[in-house]
């Protein structure tokens, strides 16, 4: 298989090296000899990387006239838009039945060629909303670590390219080629969940004076209580209609998906820092019981507690 990978000044040495190692590990280990990987840019010209390495042994575009795997490791950070014969470039190379695959950034010129029109995506979460309000028909999330669709393939930030090139060693030669290329970077073959676990999701910036602010205040205090929506205005002595259309402009959330979120807020810095038992972690943020505290979470996060725990522990 020929593989295809674009580089571009101001990249970082990373994104370009992930799929080169886990695609050039494959050969080396001699799962598939066949398989081969190079690099390529509009111009056939060396590229600086963003740490200030020169990057000579670039070929043209020609390179991914016949590859079969054709890769968008990243893009830059101001999300300029795709030259116009890059563009050609992925709508030609899909059209003949190459794989595309767009690692974090990346993701970006993949959607603007069109082979992305009316289907989910994935990139960076920090660039997901910029990314989705650019001129395409890709609809973006921040949930997963990597959407296959079978002819494209996109990722989410940084190391989930690792994953992401695993995925397609996996599809394309097994699980057990996949393990083997893993334990040799010293990587598991396979994570579990979603890149929402790995984002910081820090409180919204609230009116805190007025009755609105103490109510607020009150329930982060109390998340073990009953914070319905009627506990909750009868606390700001409002009406359930005021305060719940209130809360929503100050917070930009319902009142009960606003409660849902602090409270698994709670429950991660726990899981991260006591050995508390799960149940104990449900009863103390307020899910009732172990059963819909685990619901929750995976509903949230993509994976349990208890592998949240083990990923994200600080002891």
């Amino acid at each position: 298989m020929k593989i295809a990978i674009h580089a571009f000044d101001g990249m970082t040495m990373f994104h370009l090296a992930t799929p080169l190692l886990v695609f050039g590990e494959v050969a080396r280990l001699g799962l598939a000899p066949d398989w081969t990987t190079a690099a390529f840019n509009d111009a056939g010209q060396p590229v600086r990387s963003a740490e200030g390495n020169l990057i000579g042994d670039i070929s043209g575009p020609e390179t991914a006239a016949d590859a079969d795997l054709v890769v968008f490791p990243s893009w830059l950070s101001e999300l300029p838009d795709p030259s116009g014969e890059l563009l050609r470039l992925i709508r030609e190379a899909h059209g003949r039945g190459a794989a595309i695959a767009g690692l974090c950034l990346g993701a970006y010129p993949v959607a603007c060629s069109g082979v992305l029109d009316g289907r989910t995506a994935v990139t960076h979460w920090g660039a997901a909303r910029e990314v989705a309000a650019k001129p395409h028909a890709a609809e973006f999330n921040d949930s997963a670590l990597y959407i296959d669709h079978g002819d494209v393939l996109t990722s989410a930030g940084t190391a989930s390219a690792l994953d992401a090139c695993l995925h397609i060693v996996r599809t394309r030669l097994g699980s057990a080629a996949a393990a083997t290329v893993a334990r040799q970077i010293v990587i598991a073959p396979h994570r579990d969940g979603g890149q929402a676990q790995y984002i910081a999701r820090p409180l919204p910036d609230p009116e805190l004076d007025g009755p609105l602010g103490r109510t607020i205040q009150w329930a982060l205090s109390n998340l073990d209580q009953d914070l319905e929506v009627d506990a909750m205005a009868a606390h700001a002595t409002m009406s359930k209609r005021n305060f719940t259309r209130r809360f929503k402009e100050v917070t930009g959330l319902s009142p009960a998906r606003w409660v849902l979120g602090r409270r698994l807020d709670d429950a991660r810095q726990l899981l991260e820092t006591t050995n508390w038992s799960i149940a104990r972690i449900a009863e103390s943020c307020g899910f009732g019981s172990a059963v819909t505290f685990r619901q929750n979470f995976v509903s949230a996060y993509s994976t349990t507690p208890t592998s949240y725990r083990h990923r994200f522990t600080a002891r």
